[in-house]
């Protein structure tokens, strides 16, 4: 719902309008509706040049165009199988209380349309203020599309800010006539989600070169697990003694048919150091998996629901190939099959588009945010809880070149605490820009997302990210790391022209966690033991958590001296070791500065 603090409003006051009135507008509008529905032929698809299928089925698929001089949103809803309505909208994290809806019903005689909103409860109420604009349906062999558009900000409380990043878009399919909005009851209901970037940057594509050549990196014929959720990974090689060149595109190859069920793929090139890899082709999650495998992350290509094809600027390409470059790739698939299809095949994967020409630059990527570590922790029952973390000025006047860089796509990513992620560039102890944001972030959803703008980093800048969690279902706390239960905050950005620099993160000191710990010793009955065989996860583990606690942990994030990773691709550091968080001047309090430990058998003992 639209808040006052995300973007400023400036809208005429509206007057409550009679339901009534609304009721015979909306009849005598779709009156018009079924007599265009009776013929007609299907819109123009690059009128829509985004789509995604709705529902597993694929009998709901939406197309959208973007407007950012008229700050709106067209959408075409193409319906194969109406029913008596459907509801469609956007909501927080996809849930259907406090939602933002169009709704389509019929009570068997006659078919309204109308802007709805739904209260804590789910109860569908009429919104006063009508935003989804119907601009007309029609009949077509496929189904009929309906079309309405939406505004970005309508200045309604109950509506949706429709802004950058992730957009949580919610259907429902009503499968009997209902005699009025209120007698919808949406927990009875088919109904579903899907992620969406709605607001697509708005970039001109750049030519490409006569010499250009393709390679799919597809899966051999797998055969779809009949369960909701599968990492499906394959292993491919590329020619032996392959020359350097620039991928300078990539664009999904989806097996028809299976559109809705292809969730998100990435392809990862494996790590040089190891000549080679064990052939795979099976579920990520198996433990027939070989660990090898687990040193192919670097990212080449990555594409999600919902994304077009991906183009890198004209004056660089990502190298691949050559001296220094694995053979190897590491194709991963995420399948979301939540009907639980059985005997689906797919040949899914990702098409990239290289030259052997190489263009001005090469791109690098870059990893921002924080440092694979369990000293970085979040308590369990938080509705919010951030962490930062800092590329700082130090680590980029050291390893930028004078001239700077220049970041032009951007892929966030945590685990499945995240809800937020944010990157600023910060010069001269100033923010000066959003380098990318998502302030309805999913796990579920992550794509290297092209910038609207250009972001140039230069020698003594700041990156700055900062991401925020939600714990309220966990009973113990999460620390950093690999593991899926456990946490990540990272940006990786890509940029030109490539440097040495290749991890810019940081975390919070070890030896002042050492001294919250000793802190939560002494102000604590249960004590937290503090041993050396004991890993910093377990005492994490161990800590009471009661608002004392979880306050001095925050404090201890936000003000202490944090350690900086600036780190060059041969995991070899830039000298830059340890800084003061930009955000403190001063550092921590005395008050954890002097503590206690204990551990079973030891008297209490002053530090």
């Amino acid at each position: 719902m639209q808040t006052s603090g995300s973007k400023s409003c400036r809208c005429p006051s509206f007057k409550l309008r009679e339901v009534a009135s609304m009721y015979f507008t909306m009849i005598a509008v779709f009156l018009v509706i079924l007599v265009v529905a009776l013929q007609g032929s299907a819109p123009h698809g690059s009128d829509f040049p985004y789509k995604v299928p709705l529902d597993s089925q694929g009998l709901l698929e939406l197309s959208w165009n973007v407007s950012y001089p008229e700050q709106d949103v067209h959408f075409q809803l193409l319906i194969r199988d109406l029913q008596f309505g459907l509801l469609f909208g956007m909501s927080d994290r996809g849930e259907f209380e406090n939602a933002d809806l169009a709704v389509l019903w019929s009570d068997g005689h006659n078919s309204y349309f109308g802007d709805a909103w739904s209260d804590n409860k789910g109860q569908l109420h009429m919104d006063s203020q009508q935003d989804y604009q119907l601009l007309g349906a029609r009949r077509a062999p496929e189904g009929l599309y309906l079309l309405f558009r939406r505004a970005f900000s309508t200045c309604d409380p109950k509506d949706y800010l429709i802004e950058d990043g992730t957009v949580h878009l919610i259907y429902g399919i009503l499968e009997k006539p209902v005699h009025s909005l209120q007698a919808i009851n949406i927990s009875a209901i088919q109904r579903g989600l899907q992620r969406v970037q709605l607001l697509k940057p708005n970039i001109t594509i750049p030519e490409l070169p006569r010499d250009m050549k393709t390679m799919e990196i597809t899966a051999p014929d797998v055969v779809i697990p009949s369960q909701e959720t599968t990492y499906w990974c394959y292993m491919a090689e590329l020619p032996d003694k392959f020359p350097k060149h620039h991928i300078i595109m990539y664009e999904p190859v989806i097996t028809a048919g299976n559109e809705a069920l292809v969730h998100h793929m990435e392809v990862f090139q494996c790590a040089a150091e190891f000549d080679s890899f064990p052939r795979y082709n099976g579920p990520c999650d198996s433990k027939m998996k070989p660990d090898r495998l687990n040193y192919c992350r670097h990212v080449l290509a990555a594409w999600a629901m919902g994304a077009q094809a991906f183009y890198y600027p004209e004056e660089a390409g990502l190298a691949f190939g050559g001296s220094g470059s694995s053979r190897y790739l590491r194709l991963e698939i995420h399948y979301h099959n939540p009907l639980v299809f059985e005997g689906r095949h797919d040949s899914s994967g990702i098409r990239l588009y290289y030259t052997a020409s190489l263009r001005q630059y090469d791109a690098g990527i870059m990893e921002l945010g924080l440092v694979y570590t369990p000293v970085m922790a979040i308590p369990p029952g938080e509705d919010a809880f951030i962490l930062t973390g800092y590329c700082t000025d130090k680590c980029t006047q050291l390893a930028l070149p004078t001239a700077g860089i220049h970041i032009f796509a951007s892929q966030l990513h945590t685990h499945l605490a995240g809800r937020k992620v944010v990157t600023v560039l910060s010069r001269d102890g100033r923010e000066r820009q959003v380098v990318n944001a998502d302030s309805h972030y999913s796990p579920h959803f992550q794509e290297i997302r092209m910038l609207k703008e250009v972001v140039a980093v230069f020698p003594g800048d700041e990156l700055i990210t900062t991401c925020t969690y939600n714990t309220e279902d966990r009973s113990r706390a999460t620390v950093g790391g690999f593991g899926i239960l456990e946490e990540m905050c990272v940006n990786y950005v890509h940029y030109y022209p490539q440097t040495e620099l290749e991890l810019c993160k940081s975390a919070v000191d070890p030896g002042y966690l050492h001294r919250y710990f000793n802190l939560v010793n002494r102000f604590n009955d249960e004590e937290v033991c503090m041993c050396p065989q004991v890993s910093v996860p377990e005492q994490f583990f161990s800590v009471p958590w009661n608002t004392f606690n979880r306050d001095v942990l925050k404090s201890l994030y936000t003000f202490a001296p944090i350690s900086v990773h600036c780190n060059k691709s041969s995991a070899v550091r830039f000298p830059v070791r340890r800084a003061s968080q930009p955000n403190s001047s001063t550092g921590l309090s005395g008050g954890l500065g002097a503590g206690s430990w204990s551990c079973p058998g030891n008297p209490r003992t002053s530090l």
